[in-house]
C-alpha cells in the first residue's frame, strides 16, 4: 500500500544550511524530478531573495564543501533554479532519499528546519529509509505517516499536524476574514514561528486541504 511520511531535520543537518545564517529569510525548496537513477536530486529553487542577493547566495552554496558544482539555470521574478551536482563524499539526507526505496514529493528548508514529504510502496522502505538516517547520524524526525488511500479519501484531508494548528489559528483569529483581524507576524508569535514559515505553512494546508477536498470531490 502506498504510504506517505512526513519528517523534519534540523537546518544546520542540511548541507546548505549555512545560508540562512546572512539569509534568514530565503527559502529553499528541491524540484521534484522522475527519479532515473540512483543520481542525488539535482535541482534547487531559491526563493524570497533581495535583488541585490543573488550573487551573493550563488556564491555561498557554490563555496560548500559538499557541493562538486553549481550552475543556475534560469531566473524567474527574483527566484533562481539552480542545478547542483553534489560531491560523490557527500553522505546526507538526499543521499539517503536517493539510494533507499522512497520518492521526493517535497523538500522546503527555511531557518527554522527543512520539512520533507516522501512516498514509498508500503511502510517497509520508510523504515529502510529511517534505518539509514540512524546509521548515518541524521536527525529525522517523523512527523507523520499515513496511507495513500486516507489522503485520496479526504479522511485526514491530507494535512500534517502543524498545518492544522496553522489554519485552525488563522481561521481563530480572523486571518481570513475581511479586512484581516490579524497578521502574520502576530499568529506566528504565537507559534514560536517565523511570519514566513507560517505564511509557508499556511500555503502549502490550503493547497492540500483543496486537493483532498474540492478538487476530489469534483474528479469522483
Amino acid at each position: 500500500m502506498a504510504t506517505i511520511a512526513e519528517f523534519t531535520i534540523p537546518t544546520e543537518s542540511f548541507p546548505l544550511g549555512n545560508l540562512f545564517e546572512n539569509h534568514p529569510d530565503v527559502t529553499l525548496e528541491l524540484e521534484r524530478v522522475i527519479p532515473t537513477n540512483k543520481a542525488i536530486i539535482p535541482y534547487l529553487w531559491v526563493r524570497n531573495t533581495e535583488e541585490a542577493e543573488g550573487a551573493e547566495i550563488e556564491n555561498v552554496l557554490r563555496n560548500h564543501p559538499d557541493v562538486l558544482s553549481l550552475n543556475t539555470v534560469d531566473e524567474v521574478c527574483g527566484e533562481y533554479l539552480i542545478r547542483i551536482e553534489w560531491n560523490p563524499s557527500y553522505e546526507g539526507i538526499l543521499k539517503g532519499i536517493a539510494e533507499t526505496p522512497v520518492i521526493l514529493l517535497s523538500g522546503i528548508g527555511t531557518a527554522d528546519e527543512w520539512r520533507f514529504e516522501v512516498r514509498a510502496d508500503g511502510r517497509e522502505p520508510i523504515a529502510t529509509f529511517q534505518q539509514y538516517c540512524g546509521e548515518h547520524d541524521l536527525p529525522m524526525e517523523l512527523t507523520a505517516l499515513y496511507a495513500l488511500s486516507e489522503m485520496e479519501t479526504g479522511a485526514r484531508y491530507d494535512l500534517t499536524e502543524d498545518q492544522r494548528e496553522a489554519l485552525q489559528l488563522a481561521y481563530e483569529r480572523g486571518y481570513y476574514q475581511s479586512p484581516r483581524k490579524t497578521t502574520l507576524d502576530e499568529m506566528a508569535g504565537e507559534l514560536g514561528i517565523t511570519g514566513q514559515s507560517l505564511g509557508s505553512r499556511l500555503r502549502r494546508g490550503i493547497h492540500r486541504l483543496l486537493g483532498s477536498t474540492v478538487v476530489s470531490q469534483t474528479e469522483t
